[in-house]
This record gives structure tokens, sequence and C-alpha cells, in this order.
């Protein structure tokens, strides 16, 4: 027990900028009172986070939502609140000129103009110290013979090709790939092979990232990642929930039991801890739940399931499937997974001088109370700033 103890102290969940500001559904973004005016209120919610869950150290950025003059102060003002900065992400989907795609557009100066902003991201990483590029592209087309499927993925290896022979020493980049929205006939970069493929061509600072939110129904995403552990190639997660398309609720929210596998494969293939390269993000945005509670409940919806991953008997296990006993296999996994693990965390959680629900903690602490004071006036964060 001491040893998963330690490794439950180890664990390391990185919260995106944009979480914390205004969102909604397509028909509408819903604002909230105390959200934050710009990317330095929203690294001081985020380390809020950080502050009673003790794990959320670093913050994704989402350029060009967050960005700022000097990236450089940015860095030191995270530092100053007790976190830092996480991956930097691009946006090559919220321009007029991506209408038929960014990097795989036809137009060679839309993908001149598309390259540019990642290799502008590759700069950002510099001047903030951060290791991790994540890329998404919602390239892709809406209607059969719209354009050259072939040809558009040569666009995208060359494109990821400048990207990749820019990054610096300690650098990668992050492939995300989603399997339609907004193109609903080919979407460039659809599942996990294609991003797969691009990035084993391209080397070992090129790895492919899981949104949980981006499959098609059924897919079982713990054989992805056993996979791509497997092959070195799994870089990281964008945790979020999701009932029908990517609705992106908070983690755990749908489907518990599935966190739960997936954090199994992770822990069992070698991807958990300081050492194993792969980044534990949330990716979620919604619009009904207060932003910094919701960040802090979806913290500890992955620690419970990483507990609960971490208290599987390996020996067992591996006995029963080894013996064909398939019955007693699966109770392994299941006599984990219905493991309260909520005391455990308590304990560790106040064997690090923190409160042990952080829910009921960051409730008295009074800070939301402060900045819905605060924060009056000047324009707050959204998906367009």
């Amino acid at each position: 027990m001491s040893d998963i103890r330690a490794a439950l102290r180890r664990q390391s969940i990185e919260t995106p900028s944009w979480a914390y500001g205004n969102s909604g559904t397509r028909f509408k973004v819903f604002a909230q009172e105390g959200v934050p005016r710009d990317p330095y209120e929203k690294l001081a919610d985020a380390a809020q986070v950080h502050a009673f869950t003790g794990i959320a150290p670093r913050v994704s950025l989402h350029i060009p939502w967050d960005r700022v003059d000097d990236y450089g102060d940015l860095a030191r003002h995270a530092a100053d609140l007790g976190v830092r900065i996480g991956a930097i992400n691009s946006n090559v989907f919220q321009d007029d000129d991506y209408r038929l795609g960014s990097v795989t557009n036809p137009d060679q100066a839309v993908r001149r103009k598309a390259l540019d902003h990642l290799l502008e991201c590759v700069d950002i990483m510099d001047l903030t110290g951060s290791d991790t590029l994540k890329l998404w592209f919602s390239d892709g087309t809406n209607y059969p013979g719209q354009d050259d499927i072939r040809a558009r993925q040569d666009r995208l290896a060359e494109a990821l090709s400048a990207v990749y022979d820019s990054l610096g020493e300690g650098q990668r980049f992050l492939l995300e790939y989603k399997f339609f929205e907004p193109a609903f006939y080919v979407t460039d970069v659809p599942d996990w092979g294609t991003a797969y493929a691009h990035c084993l061509r391209l080397g070992p600072k090129a790895q492919v990232v899981v949104d949980t939110g981006h499959h098609a129904p059924g897919t079982n995403i713990e054989f992805i990642v056993a996979f791509l552990l497997r092959e070195g190639k799994l870089g990281g997660f964008d945790f979020n929930s999701r009932f029908y398309a990517d609705d992106d609720l908070m983690v755990g929210a749908a489907d518990p039991f599935q966190l739960f596998r997936i954090m199994y494969e992770v822990v069992r293939g070698g991807g958990y801890g300081p050492d194993s390269g792969v980044a534990f993000m949330l990716d979620q945005c919604h619009n009904i739940e207060p932003k910094i509670p919701g960040q802090i409940r979806s913290v500890m919806n992955v620690q419970e399931a990483t507990a609960k991953a971490l208290l599987v008997d390996g020996g067992a296990l591996a006995a029963a499937q080894a013996a064909g006993d398939v019955l007693g296999a699966n109770a392994v996994l299941m006599d984990a997974y219905n493991t309260d693990v909520r005391p455990l965390l308590a304990e560790v959680r106040e064997e690090q001088g923190l409160d042990p629900d952080p829910m009921a903690a960051y409730a008295r602490s009074g800070y939301f109370e402060k900045i819905r004071a605060e924060r009056v006036g000047g324009r707050q964060a959204g998906w367009d700033a």
C-alpha cells in the first residue's frame, strides 16, 4: 500500500486555460460571474485547482486565445502562483481563411499562413519553457470529389515535417485525431491509425494524443492505449467524457468504468509516472458547471480511476489469465474497480498537507466571492479570446 500511496503522490494532471473561460454550445456561449479576462487571471484560477488537489501543476495554453505581449512574463507569473506552462495548443480552425482547411487547404497561401502559426507556437514554447506542442486540425471535406484525398495527406505530411524540424532539444509535438466534425465526409486526421502513421514516419519527437471523446461509439479506447504504449507512441491524453460524440463533458462523468479501464492499461503498459512521457491533460470546456470546481472534480475523478488501477493485483490477474480462468481474471479487475478509494485519497492528501476534501475546501476558501467582486468590467475570456 505504501507503493500505491507514493505513486498517487507523484501523479500530475494538466488543466486547460480555456476551461476557465466562458463556454457553451454551437448555439450560445454562456457567461458566468468571476470568469477570467486574460491569461494571467486564467493562471490564477488554475493555481487554485493545484492548491486544493496538489496534483495539477501545469496549465495548457491555447494560441491565439492566450496570446500576450510577453510570454516570459506570463511564465514568471505562473511560477509565482506555484504552477507552470504546459502544452501549447495551436488554433488553425477559427479563421475565415480556413473554411476549406488549414495545412491541407488547396490554396498554398492559406497553407503557408497555417504553417506560420504552428511555427509561432514553437517559438512560444521556447519563451514559456513548454516542451509540448499539441496539434489538432479541423481539416477535411464535406462532399465526395470536393478535394483530392491523397493530395491532402501529402500537404499534411509536408506541414508536420516542417513543424517537426523546428522542434528543439527536449521538445515534441502530439498529434490529435477526431473521426468527424466539422468535416463530415473526410476528416484528414480521423483516427489513431492515421495519426500514428504520420508520427511513425517523422520520428521520436512526434507522438499521438488520445482525446477520449474523439471516437466512434463503441470504440475500445483501452486497446488503442495499449497498442500506442507498446509502440512508444502514446504522448498523452485529452481527458473528457462523451455520451454521443465530442461532448467535452467532465472526465469520468459518462463512463467511469471506461476511465478505469484506460488507466489500468496505462499502468500496465508503463505509461504512468513522471518518467513515462505520457501527459495527463484535461480538455473539457462545457457550459453549466462552475469553472474551478469543475476542474477540481475532474482532477479527482482521474485520481480515483488511477487509484483503482494501481490496486489491481497484477500477480493474481496474470495467474488467472495464464490458467484461462476467464471469470477469475475479470473478478480481479472488478474487485479493484469496486473498491472505494476515497478514504485512501483523503489520507494521501492529508499526508501532503492538503484538505482531504478539495471541493469543500475550495468552497470555504472564499476565492470565488473574491473574483466575482474583483472581475467586473472588461471582456471575459471565452472561445474567441
